[in-house]
């Protein structure tokens, strides 16, 4: 933790690739895993005579997450090149927007804490191509490039320095990553560089106005990374501070074996680029009637829905932050099985519980994957039969497995397997007493008031009965064969 004297003072800036299945300026495919070097043309590689011609869907999507993000749109933008020499750019210079940015003035209220985070601009660019340093025979001595990103689109979205703690711009750089996911411009796939988070980080006596000498740091692809690179920043500068010597304006890279950043180059400045207008192509105008368009397109933003998963079916907000924020279209599967069983705890806790450890099991991210598995209606008529007491949870959770492997319906799979709960008084009383009889140090137990030790009765006979007794049943005649056997005694 920072010393209190000193106060972080943070920015963030955002690369966000957009989910169009081709290039910004090309045609090109922009998806991911391709043999390197196989998704590119003359437009990417900035030979002479290409030009390039501006993907509409990208703009839309732009536009989508500068609308979500409550950014002024501005009716004229302008793509300018950002000039810089490095062996992944091939053009030699970056086709971004500059000085007329297609969106500004935004903000994201942080749900932590509903504290307002400023966004400064959104802007339209270009990706750069990938350099390949391991992986190869003669790693160390030679780096090798796949430009099958160079020219992906991407959006960049700049804070404010309105971030005062590495735990706070987790949270943002979380939240922002939710709404773009669920307004379908990113699939949030941060392994594969889908979102991408750049930190400006300085620190400054408390009470000061003025920002101290900051530091970037770059690419960092991790929700954790981003924090723990932050704190480390922070306190590599109050250390520097308090030694007397000066923080040096530069870019530094995240070290995530040794768990510290270092240094990549000094920092560079706006003029160092170079930016001027690209001459290849025309200003962006968007009009009022498009905005109008995409804005009314637009879905039900995550905050929003989270405040209607408490009001209407009685969740707490950490439970609705689970159903929205865990794996997105989670809170749709949970409506809609909760609309089908008209039991929402139930539903939450098979949704939160079965379905979500699947996912895990199987690394699944789309939930639609598992809804071709099994289905809200399927697994809603599964909880109904729970609930009208036809098998017990444990045999359900056996019948969901089997759901899953097979696709067979849940009332085939107990129908078959004679799973239906044992409700009949007499049958599950000859049980109880087998139970009861051949424990007695448990029984006695009991009696003296461990009160554990009837869970532990239930579980025997539930095992005797291969999970179909009643639970409770079982428990009430548990109950009474014990106070029988009492007062006889």
């Amino acid at each position: 933790m920072f010393p209190m004297e000193f106060e972080p003072v943070i920015g963030l800036e955002i690369h966000s690739q957009l989910l169009t299945h081709t290039k910004i300026f090309c045609g090109c495919s922009a998806k991911f895993g391709a043999a390197p070097n196989t998704q590119g043309c003359p437009v990417c590689l900035g030979l002479p005579g290409a030009l390039p011609v501006l993907n509409r869907t990208a703009v839309e999507y732009a536009i989508r997450a500068a609308l979500a993000l409550e950014c002024d749109i501005l009716q004229t933008s302008v793509f300018a090149r950002k000039n810089y020499f490095y062996p992944d750019l091939p053009k030699g210079y970056q086709i971004s927007q500059y000085a007329l940015p297609l969106a500004v003035h935004g903000n994201l209220i942080d749900p932590q804490n509903n504290k307002r985070i400023g966004i400064t601009r959104i802007h339209l660019e270009e990706d750069a191509g990938k350099s390949l340093h391991s992986g190869f025979s003669d790693s160390g001595r030679k780096s090798y490039i796949d430009l099958n990103r160079s020219g992906v689109p991407l959006i960049e979205i700049v804070t404010e320095p309105d971030l005062r703690s590495a735990r706070q711009a987790y949270e943002f750089f979380s939240a922002l990553r939710e709404i773009l996911v669920a307004i379908g411009v990113n699939d949030g796939n941060m392994e594969e560089g889908s979102i991408r988070c750049d930190a400006n980080v300085s620190v400054r006596p408390v009470g000061q106005t003025a920002l101290g000498v900051k530091t970037e740091v770059k690419n960092l692809n991790s929700f954790r990374f981003v924090e723990r690179a932050i704190e480390f920043e922070i306190d590599r500068q109050i250390t520097e501070l308090k030694k007397g010597r000066l923080v040096i304006q530069e870019t530094r890279l995240w070290d995530t074996d040794r768990g510290q950043t270092f240094l990549m180059r000094s920092k560079e400045e706006a003029h160092d680029y170079r930016y001027f207008s690209e001459p290849d192509l025309p200003p962006l105008q968007v009009t009022e009637k498009w905005i109008k368009e995409i804005r009314e397109s637009l879905p039900e933003l995550p905050e929003v829905k989270r405040e209607q998963l408490v009001s209407q079916y009685g969740l707490t907000r950490d439970q609705a932050m689970q159903l929205t924020r865990v794996r997105p279209g989670l809170d749709r599967y949970f409506e809609q099985l909760a609309a089908r069983t008209g039991n929402s705890k139930g539903s939450l806790n098979w949704t939160l519980g079965e379905i979500n450890r699947k996912m895990n099991d199987y690394g699944i991210e789309d939930v639609k994957k598992i809804e071709d598995k099994v289905s809200p209606e399927a697994l809603a008529e599964l909880i109904m039969l729970v609930d009208r007491g036809t098998i017990s949870m444990k045999i359900a959770k056996d019948v969901f497995d089997t759901m899953y492997d097979t696709g067979q319906s849940a009332e085939q799979i107990v129908e078959s397997g004679g799973l239906t709960q044992i409700d009949n008084e007499a049958d599950l009383k000859v049980v109880v007493v087998d139970i009861v009889s051949h424990h007695g140090k448990v029984v006695e137990q009991y009696r003296a008031g461990k009160t554990s030790a009837l869970g532990f009765l239930i579980g025997k006979v539930m095992s005797a009965t291969k999970g179909k007794a009643n639970p409770k049943l079982a428990n009430k005649l548990l109950r009474e064969t014990i106070d029988n056997e009492e007062s006889v005694t």
